[in-house]
C-alpha cells in the first residue's frame, strides 16, 4: 500500500513537471507567468534526485557506508577533518554557488527565456549534478586526491600532466574573473564592503565555537551565526548612512582587489575549520534564505515574464555579447547547468571533510540541483523586467550610445520600447545616479530581485533591496573564490612537489604558506591587470570564463569515465560519457568561433591582427620621424 501510494505521488510530481515544461516550451503570448518556471524546476529536480541519482549511487558507484573515508583515516585537524554532513553540505554549496548561476543566466536572456531555461534544467540533472557526485566519489575512494592528481593517475603521465597543467591555468583564469566580478560589484559601496568584511570574524568565531567552546553543538553555532549575519547586513546599511564611517569602507577598485587577494591567501592557509568551512556554512544560510525567499515572493506575487521566449538576437547580433544561440548559450550559462569548477571543489576540499560515503549523494547531486534552482531564480529576476529596461542596463554604451536619448532610441528600434524618463525614475528608486550601461549582469539582476522583494513586502524600500541584492551577489562569489584558492594551492603543491619534495607536503605549514603565496600572486596578477585595463570588463572576459569552465568539465568527465571503465562499469560509462560528448562539441565550436571568427565582437584573431598592424605602422612612423629629425 505504501509503495503504491509513493508511486502515485511521484507519478503526479512527474506529470505536473511535464505539464509545466510543456507550457513554457509552447507558450508564444506576450507574457507567461513565472510560477510555471518554479513548478517545472522543482518537479524536475525532485524526480531526478529521487530516481536518477539513487540509481547511479546504487548501480554505478555502489556507495558503502561502512567504508572509512579519507577524513577519518587521514585526520590531521586542518585539511582532513570529519565534519557534520549539514556543515559539509553548506560548505560545498557555498563553494560551488558563485557568480555563474546568477550572472550567466542573466546575460543569456538576450536570447529569450526558453533556450536558457531548457539548458539549465536538462544540463543540471543529466550533466552537472552527475559530474559533481561522481568526481566526489572518485576522490573519496582515492584519499581525497585532487582532479589533477587523479588525471595523472588515470590518464597516464603525459595525458595526466597535460590535464594537470591545463587545469592549473584554467583555475588561474577562473579565479581572476571571479575576483574582477567582486571588484566591479563592491567598489565605492560602503554597505557591501562593510557587510562582507563583517562576515569574516563572525565565521572565525563560529568555527572556534563549534570546535573548541561547544564541540558538536551545530544548532547553537548556526543560530548564533545567523543572528550575527543579520547584524552584519543591518550594520552595513548603518555604515553606508553614517557620515563618519562611510569613508572607511568607501574603497576604490584597487583597494577591493587587494582585499580579495589577502582574503584568498588567508582562506588557503588557515585551518579549514577556522575560516573556510564555517564562513561558507554561514553564507549558505544567507544564500538559501534569499533564494527561497525569492521563490516565495514569485509564488506570492506571480509576476509575468516580460521577455519573449526567443528574441531576434539568436542570430548572433546581440548587444550584450556577440555570438549565435549555438554554442554561446551553453557557454554563457555554465554554472547552473554544468561547471568544471565544481569538480575542483568536489575533489579538492569536500572529500576531505566527509564522515560517511553515503553523504556523497546528498552533497554532490543535491548541492548542484540547488545551485541550478538559483539559476532559474536568476532567469525569472531578469525576465520580470521590461525588455527595454533589461537591455538599457546591460547594453554597453559603445553599442547603444553614451547619451540617454541615443540609447533609448536604439533600444526602442529593436522592438523593446523604453524612455529616458523611465530609466531616470528607476535609477532614483534604486538609489543610483544612472542605470544605463551597467554591464555585467549583476545590476540588472539586483533590480529584478529588488522589484520582486519590494512587491512582496508592501512595495517600498526599493533602494534597500537593491543594495542588499548587490551584497548578496558578492557573498555568492567570495565563497567560491576562497574554496578555489585552496584547491589551487593543493594542485600547485602537487606539481611543485615533483621538483622539490618538501613543498608538496600538504601538512607542512611553511609549504602551505609558500604555495598559497605563489598561487594567489598568479591569479592576482591577472586580477590587477583586469582592474587597470578599461577594456577588461566582465562582458569581455565572461565568454573566456565559460569556455574555460566547460573545458575543465570535459577534463573532469574524461577522468570520471576512465575510472568507471577501470572499475568494471564500462556498460555504465554513458552516464558521464554523454555529457562529455556534448561538451566536446560545444567547446570545440565556441573555441573555433572565438579564434577564427572575422566578427571583431566574437573572434580574437582579426582584432589582434588589426591591433598588431596598427602598432607596427605606428612604430615605423615614429622611427621615420626620428630619422628625419636626426637628418
Amino acid at each position: 500500500m505504501i509503495k503504491v501510494r509513493s508511486a502515485l505521488i511521484w507519478f503526479a510530481v512527474a506529470l505536473i513537471g511535464a505539464w509545466a515544461l510543456g507550457n513554457i516550451a509552447t507558450h508564444r503570448g506576450e507574457t507567461i507567468n513565472a510560477i510555471w518556471f518554479v513548478v517545472a524546476a522543482a518537479c524536475v529536480y525532485l524526480v531526478a534526485f529521487r530516481f536518477y541519482s539513487a540509481w547511479i549511487c546504487a548501480k554505478v558507484l555502489t556507495l558503502d557506508s561502512t567504508r572509512a573515508t579519507p577524513a577519518e583515516r587521514l585526520n590531521n585537524g586542518r585539511d582532513f577533518v570529519p565534519t557534520n554532513k549539514w556543515v559539509v553540505f553548506g560548505h560545498h554549496f557555498a563553494a560551488i554557488a558563485g557568480p555563474g548561476p546568477l550572472i550567466g543566466p542573466t546575460l543569456a536572456m538576450q536570447f529569450g527565456y526558453l533556450p536558457g531555461t531548457i539548458w539549465i534544467l536538462v544540463g543540471a540533472v543529466l550533466g552537472g549534478c552527475v559530474q559533481d557526485m561522481v568526481i566526489m566519489f572518485c576522490s573519496t575512494r582515492r584519499d581525497g586526491r585532487s582532479l589533477g592528481q587523479m588525471a595523472r593517475d588515470e590518464l597516464g603521465p603525459v595525458g595526466g600532466w597535460a590535464a594537470l597543467a591545463g587545469t592549473m591555468m584554467i583555475m588561474i583564469v577562473l579565479i581572476a574573473v571571479l575576483g574582477l566580478v567582486i571588484v566591479n560589484a563592491m567598489y565605492k559601496s560602503p554597505w557591501a564592503t562593510s557587510t562582507v568584511l563583517g562576515t569574516i570574524p563572525v565565521a572565525m568565531l563560529i568555527g572556534l565555537y563549534m570546535r573548541g567552546i561547544r564541540p558538536g553543538r551545530v544548532l547553537e553555532g548556526s543560530l548564533i551565526g545567523i543572528a550575527l549575519l543579520i547584524v552584519c547586513v543591518l550594520g552595513g546599511r548603518g555604515v553606508a548612512e553614517s557620515e563618519l564611517l562611510r569613508g572607511w569602507f568607501d574603497w576604490d577598485k584597487m583597494g577591493i582587489a587587494w582585499f580579495v587577494m589577502i582574503y584568498g591567501f588567508a582562506a588557503a592557509t588557515l585551518p579549514v575549520w577556522l575560516l573556510l568551512a564555517p564562513r561558507d556554512y554561514l553564507s549558505t544560510f544567507l544564500k538559501l534564505g534569499v533564494v527561497f525567499l525569492l521563490a516565495i515572493g514569485i509564488v506570492f506575487i506571480h509576476p509575468d515574464m516580460k521577455m519573449p521566449a526567443l528574441t531576434q538576437f539568436v542570430d548572433g547580433t546581440g548587444p550584450i555579447f556577440k555570438g549565435t544561440l549555438f554554442p554561446f548559450v551553453f557557454i554563457t550559462i555554465a554554472c547552473g547547468a554544468i561547471s568544471g569548477f565544481h569538480s575542483l571543489v568536489s575533489s579538492g576540499t569536500t572529500p576531505k571533510l566527509l564522515a560517511n560515503e553515503r553523504e556523497i549523494r546528498m552533497i554532490g547531486y543535491g548541492s548542484m540541483a540547488l545551485e541550478s534552482f538559483v539559476a532559474i531564480m536568476a532567469v525569472i529576476a531578469a525576465c520580470v523586467l521590461e525588455p527595454g529596461v533589461y537591455f538599457a542596463i546591460n547594453s554597453p554604451a559603445g553599442v547603444v550610445g553614451k547619451v540617454a536619448a541615443d540609447a533609448v532610441a536604439k533600444i526602442s528600434s529593436w522592438g523593446f520600447p523604453v524612455t529616458a524618463e523611465q530609466m531616470e525614475a528607476l535609477a532614483s528608486q534604486m538609489g543610483e545616479k544612472t542605470l544605463f550601461a551597467r554591464t555585467g549582469g549583476a545590476p540588472s539582476l539586483a533590480v529584478g530581485m529588488a522589484t520582486i522583494f519590494s512587491k512582496t513586502f508592501g512595495g517600498t524600500l526599493l533602494s534597500m533591496w537593491y543594495h542588499f541584492a548587490i551584497m548578496f551577489e558578492v557573498l555568492f562569489i567570495l565563497t567560491v573564490l576562497d574554496a578555489g584558492t585552496r584547491v589551487g594551492r593543493f594542485m600547485l603543491q602537487d606539481i611543485l612537489g615533483h621538483v622539490w619534495k618538501p613543498i608538496g607536503d600538504v601538512s607542512s605549514y611553511p609549504a602551505t604558506v609558500a604555495a598559497s603565496l605563489i598561487f594567489v600572486a598568479a591569479w592576482g596578477y591577472f586580477l590587477v591587470q583586469g582592474v587597470r585595463d578599461p577594456l577588461g570588463g566582465v562582458n569581455i572576459l565572461w565568454p573566456l570564463f565559460g569556455i574555460s569552465n566547460q573545458l575543465l568539465a570535459g577534463i573532469a568527465l574524461s577522468v570520471a569515465t576512465g575510472i568507471l571503465v577501470k572499475m568494471g562499469k564500462a556498460r555504465y560509462a554513458w552516464v558521464t560519457g554523454l555529457p562529455l560528448a556534448w561538451l566536446a562539441i560545444v567547446c570545440t565550436a565556441a573555441a573555433l568561433e572565438k579564434v577564427f571568427s572575422p566578427n571583431p565582437g566574437i573572434g580574437f584573431s582579426w582584432p589582434a591582427r588589426t591591433t598588431w598592424q596598427h602598432s607596427w605602422r605606428l612604430a615605423l612612423c615614429r622611427l621615420s620621424a626620428r630619422h628625419r629629425r636626426r637628418s
